[in-house]
């Protein structure tokens, strides 16, 4: 419907494109989700959800003209709302638009005459992200967002763990009186027996601190692979994140416009998506 007022031209221009119109969608279908289903009536005529380069979506009529100026969504998406479940309805929704950001992508492509180069450079980098189907599914981040606190709703700002490894200043040698001395010698073998015992405890304990160091980088990168519910975008450290209490996914807070205040004050966060599976719909 947006196709005579942009026209990207390079790879880059038409990624730039697809993410655009591809955050519109999960927007409509996720953190939007209440309104994107008033908006596809079933008493209304046929209507598809479009996606706009500027991470806007809408719920119309197709375009009139044939052809179109671009490839067109699923048609009567409206019609189905009331006939499935609601988690059904939308994952059909999501696949039909996953498919209508690659048809829209390779139009563009096949417009501005992409190459065998560029038509595998622009698909590596759709590639990259995640189906919307998998984001509105919820298959798009398996692995779960480790904490320290199991109940712990939000994700905190807090500084990477560091090991202090300068060594502990040594003391100054004590003098020992005739007496000392005497039992200090007595003492000597008595610790050249337990030296193999006290070389091993010390080998344990260097082990246990390598493992402590492996713990914390496996869990530094199972943070960068996990994946906001709403954008689908990766985990980045700088970024306030919150965790839904029902499905667990994990989401920018602002994409669900939670604050790290706001968040002080939630006893229990639901998503947008588990919030309005709990409400009934007519029928």
């Amino acid at each position: 419907m947006d196709g005579g007022a942009y026209n990207p031209r390079t790879v880059e221009e038409v990624f730039r494109d697809f993410k655009g119109r591809r955050a519109g969608i999960i927007r409509a279908l996720t953190t939007d989700v209440e309104e994107f289903y008033r908006a596809c009536d079933p008493e209304k005529d046929n209507l598809s959800l479009y996606g706009f380069p500027t991470e806007q979506w809408e719920v119309n009529l197709p375009a009139e003209e044939v052809p179109p100026e671009l490839p067109e969504p699923a048609l009567g998406i409206n019609f189905a709302r009331d006939g499935m479940q609601e988690k059904d309805w939308l994952g059909m929704v999501a696949v039909h638009s996953d498919v209508w950001l690659i048809s829209v992508a390779y139009f563009f492509g096949a417009r501005f005459g992409f190459d065998r180069t560029d038509r595998k450079r622009l698909f590596n980098m759709i590639n990259e992200l995640p189906t919307i189907f998998e984001i509105v599914s919820g298959k798009a981040g398996v692995k779960s967002q480790p904490t320290n606190n199991s109940n712990s709703k939000s994700k905190s700002n807090s500084k990477p763990k560091v090991h202090n490894s300068h060594p502990r200043p040594a003391k100054a040698p004590k003098k020992l009186t005739k007496k000392e001395e005497e039992e200090d010698e007595d003492q000597g073998g008595l610790d050249e027996e337990r030296g193999v015992g006290l070389d091993e405890e010390q080998g344990v304990e260097e082990e246990e601190e390598e493992d402590d160091d492996d713990d914390e980088e496996e869990e530094e990168e199972e943070h960068g692979d996990t994946l906001c519910g709403a954008c689908g975008e990766h985990y980045a450290s700088d970024e306030f994140w919150i965790c839904c209490d029902i499905c667990e996914k994990w989401f920018h807070g602002k994409c669900v416009k939670v604050t790290p205040a706001r968040a002080e004050h939630i006893k229990q966060y639901k998503c947008p998506t588990c919030s309005t599976n709990k409400r009934a719909r007519p029928s």
